[in-house]
């Protein structure tokens, strides 16, 4: 559950960053929603293997057991955080293809509001 979930907010938080940089007027660069889609779903993952290395770091050096049952445990994980990168993926793509209503624009509307001092 823990992973699926960060997997879903990792995908958004790369759909961010590539959505804000592509309506930038200062960038000349347009680029394709299945472009960004892939690029939210493979932040997301990414952002699962470093942790799954990190897991496995301190399980070696450590003998901590964040790994619990090893290659099974890692493998679920990876899986769980694929699912939440493709959730991400998914909406974002709808979003920027077919113009379907967003939680994610509200969202991130909200988060400019309140740090407005942060955005031009």
């Amino acid at each position: 559950m823990l992973h699926t979930f960060s997997g879903i907010i990792l995908g958004f938080v790369g759909f961010i960053l590539i959505y804000f940089l592509n309506r930038d007027e200062n960038i000349d660069i347009l680029l394709n929603p299945l472009f960004i889609a892939i690029f939210s779903f493979t932040f997301a993952v990414s952002i699962g293997v470093v942790w799954e290395i990190f897991e496995f770091s301190m399980d070696s050096l450590f003998g901590f057991n964040m790994q619990k049952s090893g290659l099974v445990d890692t493998m679920w994980d990876l899986i769980a955080d694929c699912i939440g990168g493709s959730i991400a993926a998914y909406c974002g793509y709808n979003y920027l293809k077919k113009g379907l209503p967003s939680y994610f624009e509200k969202a991130a509307r909200k988060i400019l509001k309140n740090n407005s001092q942060f955005f031009d």
